[in-house]
């Protein structure tokens, strides 16, 4: 087994001891250096597995250590130590390519945490971007660059930013950055913002001692403390409210939360990688946004283009939808269809579109999804729609949509009423009640097997 190697930097003699006393019991080889000129002396003649370095140096500072082995050392990871307060010193190292920092006074238990980190990340083995292609499709020179993003920033532990629309695929993203990173193996959770009662978001996220409120029967460990040691991704952060950004920065600088009703703080060790389709800048100018808490979350920006930005990658999205939505028996899509497809906006992104792949092949009747089949807006088609909307089974009608249900939960309870309906005039003839909706019987059985009806 080899012993993993580090390389420390700092000109104060008594830290450089603490660290290689730290280490040393870790099993860790370290050599050790006062000054830029002597580090980058140490870093021709061994091969190292992390650097540790301080800021502040006789002869230059740690960001000349970054760059350094961004340009000549490239896949070792770095990072640097800070002064206590030195956000924006720690922030400028994250985008200059640090794997991550710490504060000093130096807590031995963060530090260990880092450098275990670190480590895994050295024994990985160097992505060919395989892993992200298989999930992130497309070829477009967009999508490229996304990928190859998503590859650099895998190796890091700096909070990144995903910006795009809605049905973009950032969540996926998210998933892609802690996938291919050091804490892969460790928890990934996310959570939408927008989703959580005010009231309860304090103890949704740094959790609650039993007894704290009313109907707190236990203690509860908070989205924090489920994530500590892996990713905590915050999506439609732009919907916090301004109260809770407050806390969520004090969490994310102090790398601690304090659950409701507890007065102890508990050390938490998590990735910030956060999401919204609104523009935080905006909500920053108007007041809605912390500043210091974009700035914070904001370290990297990664966007997600939108479909229409890369309408050649949407034959490969519909041929990989269309194999995963049938289970495996695909039907193809014809020339006009695809066509169809590539001329259509998606203002609802890669979401919309399988969406789109789910509705043609439980509509399809041929062995091939034609233009008809998809029921883009535009182009009126006859078939289930129009028979669901007229049914007198359907407990809803226009009036009663009002927005607060989306589109598509609105639809799919208008066709589970209908497909119920025939079912009960037909006896459960399964046959007979396709023939009624004026489907087929195979796209009766998807939409059964769908919906969960017996």
């Amino acid at each position: 087994m080899t012993i993993p190697q580090v390389l420390i930097i700092d000109d104060e003699a008594d830290i450089r001891a603490l660290l290689e006393l730290t280490l040393g019991r870790m099993n860790i080889e370290t050599r050790s250096a006062g000054d830029v000129a002597s580090a980058f002396a140490l870093l021709e003649e061994y091969r190292f597995d992390l650097c540790l370095t301080d800021m502040r140096l006789p002869d230059g500072d740690g960001l000349a250590i970054v760059r350094h082995i961004e340009e000549h050392h490239r896949g070792l990871p770095v990072a640097v130590i800070t002064a206590h307060g030195s956000m924006e010193t720690a922030i400028a190292a994250l985008k200059g390519g640090a794997f991550d920092f710490v504060c000093k006074p130096l807590n031995i238990n963060e530090l260990r945490a880092l450098v275990r980190s670190a480590l895994n990340l050295s024994k990985q083995a160097p992505s060919d971007g395989a892993s992200a292609a298989a999930k992130l499709l497309g070829d477009s020179q967009a999508i490229r660059e996304v990928r190859a993003l998503i590859e650099r920033l895998a190796r890091g532990q700096a909070p990144v930013y995903i910006s795009g629309e809605s049905g973009t695929g950032k969540e996926l993203a998210a998933r892609l950055i802690h996938d291919l990173g050091p804490r892969a193996g460790r928890p990934f959770v996310a959570v939408n913002c927008g989703a959580i009662p005010e009231q309860l978001m304090e103890s949704e996220f740094f959790g609650h001692k039993k007894g704290s409120f009313t109907g707190a029967f236990n203690d509860k460990d908070g989205l924090f403390k489920t994530a500590s040691g892996g990713t905590l991704f915050l999506d439609e952060v732009g919907d916090l409210p301004v109260p809770m950004q407050v806390k969520l920065l004090r969490a994310i600088q102090e790398k601690a939360v304090r659950p409701v009703g507890s007065q102890q703080e508990v050390a938490v060790d998590v990735r910030i990688l956060s999401a919204t389709h609104k523009n935080l800048h905006d909500l920053v100018r108007t007041g809605a946004f912390r500043q210091d808490l974009y700035y914070r979350l904001n370290v990297i920006e990664l966007v997600i283009p939108p479909l229409r930005e890369r309408a050649g990658d949407i034959p490969a999205l519909a041929a990989h939808l269309a194999a995963k939505l049938s289970m495996g028996r695909p039907l193809p899509l014809t020339p006009a269809a695809l066509a169809a497809l590539k001329r259509y906006a998606f203002p609802g992104n890669v979401r919309e579109l399988e969406n789109i792949m789910e509705r043609a092949l439980t509509l399809c009747e041929s062995g091939e999804i034609d233009v008809a089949d998809l029921r883009l807006p535009g182009h009126d088609a006859p078939g289930l729609s129009g028979k669901v909307a007229a049914s007198e089974a359907s407990p809803f009608n226009a009036s009663d949509y009002t927005g607060e249900r989306s589109l598509e939960e609105h639809l799919v309870q208008v066709e589970r009423a209908a497909i119920e309906k025939a079912l009960r005039d037909t006896n459960q003839n399964k046959t007979a009640a396709a023939r009624e909706l004026g489907i087929t019987f195979r796209a009766l059985r998807y939409k059964l097997e769908k919906l969960g009806i017996e």
